[in-house]
């Protein structure tokens, strides 16, 4: 269970609702114990865990159905510039396509290489870094559109 949150973290960021981020850890759990002979040895057990997670959302059929998670109240935000910030990014982050937000996820929070996302996402490594590419211009489009409405 060492892998538990980030599993978590990246699940709460695919679907829409915390309960159904936790039970496709869950499943990826379950799926993984299941599927543990086919785990090769000396490879990443992380990048393993989340193509299993990946593989079992899309397979559930599950869609982006938009709302950003809740982080923080809505006084705390117009007090905290800090908090405001953190709703703003996550508010662009939700905007994206889900394959956008996947590899953003995947590199900028994982860390994980672009040709460890290549394997997790199984797309080739050339779409994966153009993905990369234009989530971050959308992203970057998105807070600035924010820092646009905040200032005015």
């Amino acid at each position: 269970m060492p892998h538990a949150r980030s599993l978590l973290r990246v699940a709460r960021r695919l679907t829409s609702e915390s309960a159904r981020a936790e039970d496709l850890v869950q499943e990826t759990m379950l799926l993984a114990w299941r599927g543990f002979h086919q785990f090769r040895a000396g490879t990443n057990a992380r990048a393993w865990l989340f193509r299993i997670m990946f593989n079992a959302h899309y397979a559930q059929g599950r869609k982006n159905r938009g709302g950003a998670l809740v982080l923080a109240e809505m006084r705390d935000i117009a007090e905290n510039p800090a908090a405001q910030e953190r709703a703003e990014m996550a508010e662009a982050l939700d905007s994206l396509a889900e394959e956008h937000r996947s590899v953003l996820l995947l590199g900028a929070v994982e860390g994980f290489t672009c040709r460890e996302m290549a394997e997790i996402l199984n797309i080739p490594l050339g779409t994966v870094m153009s993905r990369l590419s234009r989530a971050r211009e959308a992203l970057r489009a998105r807070l600035e559109t924010c820092a646009l409405r905040s200032s005015a």
